[in-house]
């Protein structure tokens, strides 16, 4: 019997892949727990239109991706913050302060974990943080430091 399975099976199928079962183990167990429905035409014409829409869905993501890496490679945030002898700051300037500062001054909600800062920040002056927006789409956010005003 030929089958669409629903779900992964471990040892016999992926969701979305239409397979040759035999009749006993597709009634008995993958049919009553759906985990997959026979293969007929419309299932077949269904499970193209959702692997159709995932495409459309993940190009759609790409390139917003792209859109807000371009924005984002044009885009300076400055941090204000205090510091001593040398242009060391007293603390770090986290991913945390670097989205804080980036959605106050630029309106631009970017989620922490995004940036890819392997140190905080310790020094004054522009740091270039890497942003992870898309497994395709790395983009370069600049960061100046600067001295508080007293």
């Amino acid at each position: 019997m030929k089958v669409v399975f629903l779900q992964d099976v471990k040892g016999q199928g992926k969701k979305g892949e239409v397979k040759e079962i035999s009749d006993g183990y597709a009634n008995n167990f993958l049919l009553p727990r759906k985990l997959a429905t026979p293969a007929t035409q419309g299932s077949i014409n269904t499970l193209e239109q959702h692997k159709q829409a995932e495409l459309k869905r993940k190009a759609q993501e790409l390139a917003d991706a792209q859109v807000l890496g371009e924005k984002i490679n044009a885009l300076t945030v400055k941090v204000h913050t205090k510091s001593g002898e040398g242009g060391k700051l007293f603390g770090a300037i986290s991913t945390k302060h670097i989205a804080d500062e980036l959605e106050k001054q630029h309106k631009l909600k970017l989620d922490k974990r995004k940036m890819l800062l392997e140190n905080p920040i310790r020094s004054l002056g522009v740091t270039k943080v890497p942003v992870k927006l898309h497994h395709d789409v790395t983009a370069s956010l600049n960061v100046h430091v600067l001295e508080e005003s007293k």
